[in-house]
């Protein structure tokens, strides 16, 4: 037990297995003290991983584990869901898992990564799939959307300019040829001769029943009678933003049939504008619109959304290969919302976009996903310009799944900007969503704000950063005055970056616009667990922090940390610090002359 906490008792932790009520989140049953909870999205998917499946030939599992030397760098170990993946790296190596989700699967997602080509730009490769041993299909896998290379003197894209390589997987949608795959029925990825990268490194699977498409609501106008390709062969930004435009006017709802639909790219088109217009698309596995401005990118693609816009039941995809907005990696915003009366974005998935930025006032995304960004999963955020539609002010986040993201998955930064007159942001809810697997950042992160709340929330397999992160934005963030963390699961953390742990609360100070301020945060009833340094660390100055029945469990290095220089108070009670390595502390506190810690 930890300094200064009530005995809790022998602590239980159980991941329980996946149900169709609750698919792919953990469950965690405590002791008498802590009721059983759950945390996390809910998903229409169960994702089964790679590393629980049953390998062939010469497979390969490939993984890294608290204990083991901490990461230096980005690997595909770091990036992988569950720190493991299978490595199929010769002809006939397979890997095998079972369909145990209670339903069929007319789709799947694979997250798999191949090599680069050797001067970048990426390869792309088949891997096939055999259901029950009989082959069932080939899956494109490609690498010209992976594999950016820190720190290159050209650009992000170039593997010959002294970069250090991340962001190697990426994800797949794949719809199942012939008949559905049945509960109970096995999948296997099988490297056979005809699949000719040189390795394939398949991390995870995400297995669905997708329904039937939405159908056109009542009275509403379409895009293709506008002019719209659901064919993909011309542009369709004009007749989309057309539609709109004709929508707003006329009070109707925007409908947009299924189909892939390709806007941007012309150069210098405008991004499309929703707002105050209710759009429709048929799923997110139906209605696809899919950027593709020439690079190097010359104009925006993002999507805007603004007051008393309702978004919902589309895919966003683009063809950026990095991240830099308006520039030649082709990078944008997934969604740009703003407005002083409120949106509302639900049933969405954004693919290779950078952030899906969310500031204005009332503005809520929920039952949404996020793939392979080169940005923030979700940011809520004052935008960094003092605007009445920009305040970020009581914005929520809630059951969405977040993975691969290439900055914090999700977030809340209040920024007060160069000349301190940004407003404080407030009243931010991030509940019950899942982050798996970012190779950039944290899983989720909070800087600064009044009044913000993260729960329930899962994070997994953070590959440079931590988990979490609690503190302010930069030099000209406004302060973190009040923030509650309570019921999250927060698995690993503490990565290659080298200065990050499982979890890490500490913000500069003094700031620039704020010399005096403190980091404020309570955490409650949170499950730290298999961190790859410090399953806690407490750093830099002026922070205040409540810690209450906590769980930390099984880090690499000490429970909680309290690095030298530290301001302060701590109030600890009823946490428990288990299952430590051999030589580590539960809790270290090197700054107990100015951090003082009580029951």
């Amino acid at each position: 037990m930890i300094a200064g906490a009530a005995l809790l008792g022998a602590a239980v932790l159980t991941v329980l297995p996946d149900t169709d009520e609750h698919p792919g989140a953990v469950t965690l049953v405590g002791t008498e003290a802590r009721a059983a909870e759950t945390a996390g999205a809910r998903t229409p998917f169960t994702t089964i991983e790679a590393e629980s499946g049953t390998l062939g030939a010469g497979a390969e599992l490939r993984s890294v584990k608290p204990g083991d030397p901490a990461p230096t760098k980005a690997t595909p170990e770091t990036e992988a869901s569950g720190y493991a993946y299978a490595e199929l790296a010769h002809t006939g190596d397979s890997v095998t898992v079972t369909n145990q989700t209670g339903k069929p699967a007319n789709t799947l997602v694979v997250r798999a990564s191949i090599p680069d080509a050797p001067q970048g730009g990426g390869i792309d490769a088949s891997l096939n799939l055999y259901v029950d041993g009989a082959y069932r299909q080939a899956i494109t896998i490609s690498s010209k959307q992976a594999w950016n290379y820190r720190h290159a003197t050209t650009n992000a894209d170039d593997p010959n300019a002294g970069g250090a390589a991340y962001r190697f997987y990426n994800e797949f949608p794949v719809w199942v040829e012939g008949a559905p795959i049945p509960d109970g029925s096995t999948l296997t990825f099988k490297k056979d001769a005809t699949n000719t990268a040189a390795y394939y490194d398949v991390d995870s699977v995400d297995l669905e029943n997708v329904g039937a498409a939405r159908t056109r609501p009542e009275g509403s106008l379409s895009v293709v009678d506008h002019g719209a390709d659901p064919a993909f062969g011309k542009d369709s930004t004009a007749a989309i933003q057309n539609t709109v435009d004709i929508a707003r006017e006329e009070h109707k709802t925007v409908w947009i049939p299924k189909g892939k639909y390709l806007t941007n790219s012309i150069d210098g088109a405008p991004p499309l504008d929703l707002t105050g217009v209710t759009v429709r698309g048929a799923g997110m596995w139906y209605t696809t619109i899919y950027r593709r401005p020439p690079l190097p990118a010359k104009q925006r693609s993002q999507i805007l959304v603004g007051s008393r816009t309702q978004l919902s039941d589309i895919q966003i995809d683009a063809n950026a290969v990095y991240r830099d907005v308006r520039g030649p990696g082709g990078s944008d915003y997934g969604i740009n919302a703003s407005g002083a009366e409120g949106w509302l974005v639900e049933r969405i998935w954004t693919r290779h976009t950078d952030a899906n930025w969310l500031s204005g006032t009332g503005g809520t995304i929920r039952d949404s996903r996020t793939a392979d960004s080169y940005g923030d999963g979700f940011n809520i955020n004052n935008s960094n310009t003092p605007s009445p539609d920009k305040r970020g002010d009581n914005i929520t986040v809630e059951n969405n799944f977040a993975r691969n993201t290439g900055d914090d998955s999700f977030a809340v930064y209040s920024d007060s900007g160069t000349n301190g007159d940004n407003g404080q942001l407030s009243g931010a809810r991030v509940l019950n969503n899942t982050a798996v697997a970012p190779w950039w950042a944290n899983g989720l992160r909070i800087a600064g704000g009044k009044d913000i709340q993260f729960k329930n929330n899962l994070v997994k397999s953070v590959s440079s950063n931590s988990t979490l992160e609690v503190g302010v934005f930069g030099d000209s963030g406004h302060p973190l005055e009040s923030a509650t963390v309570s019921g999250n699961v927060l698995l690993g953390g503490g990565g290659w970056n080298g200065v990050r742990h499982g979890v890490q609360i500490g913000s500069p100070s003094p700031t620039s616009n704020f010399p005096d301020a403190f980091t404020n945060v309570v955490m409650t009833d949170n499950v730290m667990r298999g961190a790859l340094r410090a399953g806690l660390l407490i750093t830099k100055k002026n922070v205040n922090v409540t810690l209450r029945n906590n769980t930390i469990d099984g880090p690499a290095q000490q429970g909680i940390w309290v690095t030298s220089g530290v301001t302060g108070t701590g109030t600890f009670s009823g946490n428990e610090v288990q299952n430590l390595l051999p030589g580590q502390t539960e809790l270290q506190n090197d700054s107990s002359g100015t951090f003082k810690i009580t029951e």
